[in-house]
């Protein structure tokens, strides 16, 4: 059975963009193309709107989204449990992390697994850990690393791997800086962090958590930028434009460490569990439940 073309419309579906989706796929544009149109062809309907600027999903295309999820998913399980008996896992692993968690936290996982079942192709995939749990719900990976939230979406399960700080962040050739997001004493700490320009993240854990810090000392930020990536926290960082809040995972892996002072607010920050995120029903292919027990 080949399940390509379903793989190939999901990209698409998910990115709304052919040269990414291509790129996911590891396809040209027009090879890409041709094949969404030949799925389209043997569905009789039109899966996409797109034109010169634009790529969107039709009716027909939002409904058939869950319909590849569950077939790929389905032959997966069935491929899987069929091998069962041959002891050998083969077939496809996505999985989806920040490029910090690639190597602090993934390589030693992934050299595990690989040592184990060295017939199961893994495709790693990196970019900001806040699309993570986006991307498991949606079934586009199959295994995802980010920060547990405060609620899991029903259908979703969650492995812990580490804890990390989370850390205030100033340029260290800015001494005054420094010398004012130190400060101990409750009311000109307050006055203090009205003024200071900030570097967070535009959404996720970590930009609630901050949210909620600023809460708690009655203070509204002066955000100098949002960003997407806390790598590029530490990067506008160490450039001199304000003070960022960062996992300190993500400090210590960093090659601008050095250029970097941490701050010592007296409200510390609350800690964020990293893990592993699956769909509930993707632990029933036995390639999938390998992993979450490895």
């Amino acid at each position: 059975m080949d399940t390509k073309n379903l793989k190939l419309f999901l990209n698409l579906a998910e990115t709304l963009h052919f040269g990414r989706a291509s790129e996911l796929s590891h396809l040209s544009v027009s090879a890409l193309s041709r094949n969404i149109m030949q799925l389209e062809d043997s569905l009789g309907v039109k899966l996409f709107e797109r034109d010169n600027r634009s790529v969107t999903l039709t009716k027909a295309g939002k409904d058939f989204i869950q319909y590849a999820n569950e077939t790929i998913n389905q032959w997966d399980i069935i491929r899987a449990s069929l091998q069962e008996n041959s002891h050998h896992l083969s077939g496809e692993l996505s999985v989806y992390c920040s490029v910090t968690a690639s190597y602090s936290f993934l390589y030693d996982i992934l050299s595990n697994f690989r040592g184990k079942h060295p017939q199961v192709e893994i495709k790693l995939h990196t970019g900001d850990s806040e699309h993570a749990l986006s991307k498991t719900l949606s079934g586009s990976e199959d295994i995802t690393m980010g920060a547990l939230p405060e609620k899991l979406p029903q259908g979703v399960v969650f492995q812990s791997i580490a804890s990390s700080e989370l850390l205030f962040i100033a340029p260290r050739e800015n001494s005054a800086l420094v010398y004012l997001a130190n400060e101990q004493r409750p009311a000109q700490m307050r006055k203090n962090w009205q003024q200071i320009p900030m570097i967070l993240s535009e959404q996720g854990i970590a930009r609630k958590m901050a949210n909620d810090w600023f809460n708690d000392i009655e203070v509204t930020p002066k955000i100098y930028a949002q960003v997407a990536g806390n790598e590029a926290i530490v990067s506008m960082v160490s450039l001199g434009f304000g003070i960022g809040i960062v996992p300190k995972i993500v400090l210590m892996n960093s090659p601008l460490k050095e250029t970097v002072s941490i701050v010592t607010p007296p409200n510390k920050l609350a800690d964020f569990n990293i893990g592993l995120f699956t769909l509930e029903k993707k632990l029933k292919n036995p390639l999938i439940q390998a992993f979450w027990d490895l």
